[in-house]
């Protein structure tokens, strides 16, 4: 019933409207600006910058993984989980969890030495899983990000 496989072209319409899916689920629903274009053009071919795992249930794709790598300057290479969808109406059925299996066992055939990821505080459900698979939930670190507007602001001051 529950198949995980690395995302192609004809994939990519259903893991935007993932992607739309899961910025409504965090309440930001006008928050996503990249375009089916984006995707395809940096997640596919020689020049990928990311890798994107689609979870079919029943043949259906109804969640994704994507992933990229990074580098830390303590341990060296590392894969930075950017975001693990579910559709709604398929959690708790396994299948995020296979999309999250498939995330760390991609992780340790790249020999890195972290897997990292940010979590909601309110997402109760994702951090009590994370939690229950031996991740750390590092409370004493703020995230920091800059979006293109600031960006703009600070470099043309």
């Amino acid at each position: 019933m529950i198949e995980v496989r690395e995302a192609v072209k004809k994939d990519y319409p259903r893991v935007l409207e993932l992607i739309t899916e899961l910025a409504i689920f965090e309440k930001e629903p006008d928050a996503v600006e990249v375009t089916l274009e984006e995707l395809e053009r940096n997640g596919l071919g020689a020049e990928a910058i990311f890798i994107c795992f689609v979870g079919l249930y029943d043949g259906k794709i109804e969640g994704i993984s994507l992933c990229y790598p990074r580098f830390s300057t303590w341990k060296g290479k590392t894969i930075h989980l950017e975001d693990l969808i579910v559709t709604e109406k398929m959690r708790g059925k396994g299948l995020g969890k296979a999309l999250y299996d498939k995330v760390l066992k991609y992780a340790q055939d790249q020999k890195v030495r972290r897997v990292e990821w940010v979590v909601l505080d309110w997402n109760k459900n994702a951090v009590e899983f994370y939690e229950s698979t031996g991740a750390t939930i590092a409370k004493d670190w703020y995230l920091a990000q800059m979006d293109q507007k600031s960006l703009d602001n600070y470099i043309n001051r």
